[in-house]
């Protein structure tokens, strides 16, 4: 479903970086996240972002996952799955996710989750690791799924992760 009226998509990713923030390796990417971050804000759609999204190692224990600071977790909330979906594939960032694989390790595993929220609520990165979890362990639902559950967008399909890093 594109919109469920009375509630917004929250979609949580997450990854660990090649190496440590203030390596070469991933200095590209941690000097542009103000910039895709700012972006995302002011697009038309979008909602909320937790403090500290995509930011590993900030000391923010709203955004910390265990105790690797080379973890990074993504967590917004759009009013819609095409606003969400013109961010990611229509903007700037598309090409920080197509070049992922020079940042991020394969994780092996599913690292990317959404699920309709009620309007106004803000989630947690634990509920949001929740939902995660169990997209994991019980494949799609309306509890929480990818992309291919929504069958109606399709932008999603030209750039799915293969093998590539989160």
């Amino acid at each position: 479903m594109v919109n469920r009226p009375g509630y917004h998509l929250a979609e949580l990713n997450v990854g660990r970086l090649v190496a440590e923030t203030d390596d070469p390796r991933v200095a590209e990417f941690m000097g542009a996240l103000d910039r895709v971050n700012g972006l995302g804000k002011r697009m038309p759609g979008f909602v909320w972002m937790m403090e500290g999204s995509g930011e590993p190692g900030t000391g923010n224990t709203e955004n910390a996952i265990g105790d690797d600071p080379r973890f990074v977790a993504n967590l917004t909330v759009w009013e819609d799955l095409s606003s969400l979906e013109h961010f990611v594939w229509n903007t700037v960032h598309r090409q920080f996710y197509e070049r992922r694989a020079e940042w991020f390790e394969v994780l092996g595993e599913m690292h990317f989750v959404m699920w309709w929220v009620p309007e106004g609520h803000q989630p947690t990165l634990d509920e949001a690791m929740e939902r995660l979890e169990h997209l994991r362990e019980n494949g799609a639902s309306d509890h929480a799924f990818g992309w291919a559950w929504l069958r109606e967008q399709g932008l999603w399909q030209k750039h799915a992760c293969g093998g590539a890093a989160a």
